[in-house]
């Protein structure tokens, strides 16, 4: 039995190997596992959560001030830009105006700059994490803040800027014909592309041309677009009747869902840039490393642990003929 099954895995390794359209998306994947990404996702998503209530304060404040004396134009940006983050559009704001208030505006913005900094550096993290950027490599406490600042600008703001046009979009979807709607998505989507490209040019301290963040910031973009739209429909529709069991703390569990899977998408555009530029693909089903991609692969994950430009990263395998195969792949290239 056992003899069959292990005849049958490599079957279907040697067919997904010799097929790129299934032997990408699963390099892609397995990598996503071994570098724990869905670990660095939920890290990102626990600082995002408390930044999104002092971003949402300083919003709607500087809204407020702009849209002075436009009433229905203030109730459709307020309903349908809030409408793009799970159960915030039901719970907040819900029969009221928005309001210019400038202690809230110093207050929101000061406590958006905290928390938005944690997260900017946060993702750098990860993404260095994700690009097995050696830890002596990494930038300092100085240069990874200044990093932050310039994401917070340029990403954070654009984002904001694409979430509210979408919101504007979906909030005016009924006046709006087939060919509007997918003139909009096709923007949008096209904002977000260069939001992502830009993030993942920044989030790294790789030098990584645009050309090689586009397939990443493309599957980021439409991802993120998908998940603005389906998000009250799915997400809020799973996770509101736990409002009867969690009352008040059902807001925290849909937020932190909707934040951890924001993350894990944008973190699988990273990976796929990452195997796509250093051809980290095919990968063996097995543990055991059989292919280029494999030994090239595990060599990253140890030279990641150099913590001193002093130190010096050698991979040895303890099975003589999987050293012998990595001496052979190695040796050909």
């Amino acid at each position: 039995m056992k003899e069959r099954l292990l005849a049958a895995v490599r079957r279907a390794d040697g067919y997904q190997r010799r097929r790129d359209w299934l032997g990408l998306p699963y390099a892609v994947i397995r990598k996503f596992s071994e570098d724990r990404a869905s670990n660095l996702a939920a890290l990102i998503s626990y600082y995002a959560f408390f930044s999104i209530f002092p971003l949402i304060l300083a919003a709607t404040t500087i809204l407020g001030y702009v849209l002075t004396g436009h009433p229905d134009l203030q109730k459709n940006v307020q309903h349908s830009w809030l409408s793009q983050i799970p159960l915030i559009g039901s719970s907040l704001g819900k029969n009221q105006s928005l309001t210019g208030n400038a202690a809230a505006l110093i207050v929101g913005l000061v406590l958006a700059l905290w928390s938005g900094l944690a997260v900017a550096r946060t993702a750098q993290t990860a993404f260095n994490s994700v690009y097995n950027i050696p830890m002596a490599d990494r930038p300092n406490v100085v240069e990874k803040t200044k990093r932050a600042v310039v994401l917070m600008l340029v990403v954070g703001i654009g984002l904001i800027v694409s979430t509210g046009l979408s919101g504007v979009v979906t909030g005016t979807s009924s006046t709006l014909g087939i060919a509007a709607k997918i003139g909009s998505a096709i923007v949008a989507i096209a904002i977000n592309i260069g939001i992502f490209a830009v993030a993942f040019n920044w989030l790294t301290v790789r030098d990584i041309t645009w050309r090689e963040a586009l397939p990443g910031a493309t599957f980021s973009a439409v991802a993120w677009y998908a998940l603005q739209l389906g998000s009250t429909a799915v997400v809020t529709h799973k996770l509101h009747g736990a409002q009867g069991t969690y009352g008040q703390f059902a807001i925290v569990i849909v937020l932190l869902s909707w934040f951890y899977l924001a993350a894990q998408l944008v973190l699988l555009g990273a990976e796929l840039n990452v195997v796509l530029s250093d051809r980290l693909w095919p990968r063996a089903l097995l543990d055991r490393p059989q292919t280029d991609a494999d030994f090239r692969a595990f060599e990253a994950y140890a030279e990641e642990q150099r913590y001193t430009p002093l130190e010096d990263v050698d991979t040895q395998f303890d099975d003589a003929d999987v050293q012998q195969r990595r001496d052979e792949v190695l040796g050909d290239r």
